[in-house]
C-alpha cells in the first residue's frame, strides 16, 4: 500500500546546526546556512521563464448562466480549473527502504509534531517475509517555467531513490530527478526527463505580499494519492507563523480553509486568476491526519526569491546565510535554571563561534562554563549550556520572543546583509553588527 507524503514541513535539525540539550523546550540551534549564489542558469535551464498571467478566467466566462455553472463564483473556478489543470504535476517517489534516515526521520516526526504526519494504514516495512521492502509515497507538484522546471516541496522527494511524474491527461510516467533543494523553506525543483515540450504548461506566479483575508483560493494537488483532485475556500489568515522545512524555523505561511490533505504537498493554491499564491504544505490537526479545514501554503514570493537559486543549483541545496554560531534559547530552560543563572526569560545564549565567521569578525563570544546539564528523557543523555557567553537580547531591533525569532530574522536576508545584534556580556549592553555570509561549519558541531 501507498504511503501519502504528508503536507507536513517535517522539522528537524539540518542547515542551521546544532541544538544543544534536548525536549520540547531545549531550543537551541546554529544560524550556519548559506544560499546557492549562482547568477547564471546550468545549460539549459530557463531561468524566469515563467508564463505571462493570462486574462481571467472569470473574464473569459462571462456567460456563466448559459452553461452548466449557475453562479459567477462557480464560472470562475471552472475556468481556473481547465485553465490550470495542465500545469500541475502529480509527483511518485520510491525510497529503498523505512530503515533509511529520512524515512525515520518522517517516522519520528508522525510521532513527535502537531502538524500530522499520517502513513497509509497497513503500511509496514516489511513484506510478507520479514525483508525490507521499498516504501512509495505521493506528492503534487506544478510547472513554473518554459523549460520544465517543477516545484514541489522538499519533504515530498527528499531522500527518494527514484522519482516518477504525470501531467493531467496523460497516463505515461517520467523519470524526474531533483535540480536543488531549499530545505530550509520546504521546497524543492525537479525536472522530469524526455517530457514533451507540448505538456509542459507553466502556471503563473502571482503576488502574495497583495492577498486579502477573504479572497478564494483554490488548491490542486493529489490527496491520499487522488490525482489532479480540486479543492475551494478563501484565504482565512495571513498573520500566522509555524515550524516549516527540515531544521522547523516558523515562517509566515498563508492559512487557508480550502481542503488539503496528505499528498496535497507541494501542489499549488491559486486566486480567482488563476495565478499561483502559494505551495501548499502543511496542515493543522489533532491526529487524525486528515484536513480540519486549517491549513497552511508557503507564500509565492518565497518561490520567486529563491527559484534563479534552485534553477541554478546543479542538484545542490540552497540555504539561508549563516552568522556562524550556535545558541541556546533560554525561553527553553525553566524558571529555576533561569534565575540560578542570573538570566532573563527570552534571549539566544550564544554556546559556539566557528572561526573566521561573520560572528568571530563581529567579536561575538561563547560560554564555556558548561553550568546547566539537560537530560532528554526518553533516551537519558545529557548535554551541557554555558551561561557565561554572549546573550543575544533583539535582532534588528527586534526583541528575541521566543526560539525561532533569531533563526526567522536571518532566513529572509542574502549573503552580503548585514544584522544588528543587541548583546549583553558581563552586566553591561552593546549593539554589534554582524554581515552574514558563508560559513563551512564543522561537522563535530553539525546536526
Amino acid at each position: 500500500m501507498k504511503k501519502n507524503l504528508s503536507i507536513l514541513a517535517l522539522s528537524g535539525t539540518l542547515a542551521l546546526g546544532a541544538f544543544v540539550g534536548y525536549g520540547i523546550n531545549d531550543r537551541s540551534s546554529a544560524l550556519n546556512a548559506s544560499p546557492a549564489t549562482a547568477s547564471q542558469p546550468a545549460q539549459g535551464q530557463m531561468v524566469q521563464a515563467l508564463a505571462t498571467p493570462p486574462a481571467s478566467p472569470l473574464a473569459q466566462s462571462n456567460t456563466y448562466n448559459n452553461g452548466r455553472a449557475r453562479t459567477e463564483s462557480e464560472s470562475n473556478t471552472v475556468g481556473v480549473v481547465k485553465q490550470r489543470q495542465g500545469g500541475l504535476v502529480y509527483v511518485s517517489v520510491t525510497e529503498d527502504s523505512s530503515s533509511s534516515p529520512q524515512a525515520q526521520l518522517r517516522k519520528r516526526m508522525q510521532e513527535q509534531m502537531p502538524f500530522g504526519f499520517p502513513f497509509g494504514e497497513g503500511d509496514s516495512p516489511l513484506g510478507d517475509m520479514g525483508t525490507p521492502q521499498p516504501q512509495t509515497g505521493t506528492g503534487s507538484g506544478f510547472f513554473v517555467s518554459s523549460g520544465g522546471d517543477i516545484i514541489t516541496n522538499n519533504h515530498v522527494v527528499d531522500g527518494a531513490s527514484e522519482i516518477t511524474i504525470r501531467v493531467h491527461g496523460d497516463k505515461t510516467e517520467y523519470k524526474a530527478k531533483v535540480i536543488a533543494r531549499a530545505p530550509d523553506f520546504d521546497l524543492a525543483l525537479i525536472r522530469a526527463e524526455g517530457l514533451p515540450r507540448t505538456l509542459i504548461q507553466p502556471i503563473p506566479l502571482g503576488d502574495s505580499a497583495a492577498l486579502d483575508v477573504g479572497l478564494k483560493a483554490i488548491a490542486m494537488g493529489a490527496p491520499f494519492g487522488l490525482d489532479f483532485s480540486v479543492s475551494e475556500g478563501i484565504i482565512s489568515s495571513l498573520e500566522r507563523t509555524a515550524p516549516v522545512g527540515m531544521q522547523g524555523i516558523k515562517q509566515s505561511l498563508i492559512q487557508t480553509d480550502a481542503a488539503i490533505n496528505p499528498g496535497n504537498s507541494g501542489g499549488p493554491l491559486l486566486n480567482s486568476a488563476g495565478e499561483v499564491i502559494g505551495v501548499n504544505t502543511q496542515i493543522l490537526t489533532g491526529g487524525a491526519g486528515q484536513s480540519a479545514g486549517v491549513g497552511f501554503a508557503i507564500p509565492v514570493n518565497t518561490v520567486k526569491k529563491l527559484l534563479p537559486q534552485l534553477q541554478a543549483g546543479k542538484g545542490g541545496v540552497v540555504q539561508p546565510p549563516r552568522m556562524g554560531i550556535t545558541f541556546t534559547d533560554v525561553s527553553g530552560l525553566s524558571a529555576q535554571q533561569r534565575e540560578a543563572a542570573g538570566l532573563p526569560e527570552n534571549g539566544a545564549l550564544v554556546q559556539s563561534v566557528v572561526p573566521g565567521s561573520p560572528a568571530a569578525n563581529a567579536r561575538l563570544q561563547a560560554g564555556s562554563n558548561e553550568r546547566i546539564k539537560l537530560t532528554n528523557p526518553a533516551t537519558g543523555q545529557t548535554s551541557s549550556v554555558s551561561t557565561d557567553g554572549d546573550l543575544i537580547t533583539a535582532i534588528d531591533g527586534q526583541p528575541i520572543s521566543d526560539d525561532n525569532s533569531l533563526q526567522s530574522a536571518v532566513l529572509g536576508k542574502s549573503v552580503g546583509d548585514s544584522v544588528q545584534l543587541t548583546v549583553q556580556r558581563g552586566g553591561e549592553t552593546r549593539e554589534v553588527t554582524v554581515n552574514l555570509g558563508d560559513v563551512t561549519f564543522p561537522k563535530a558541531q553539525q546536526p
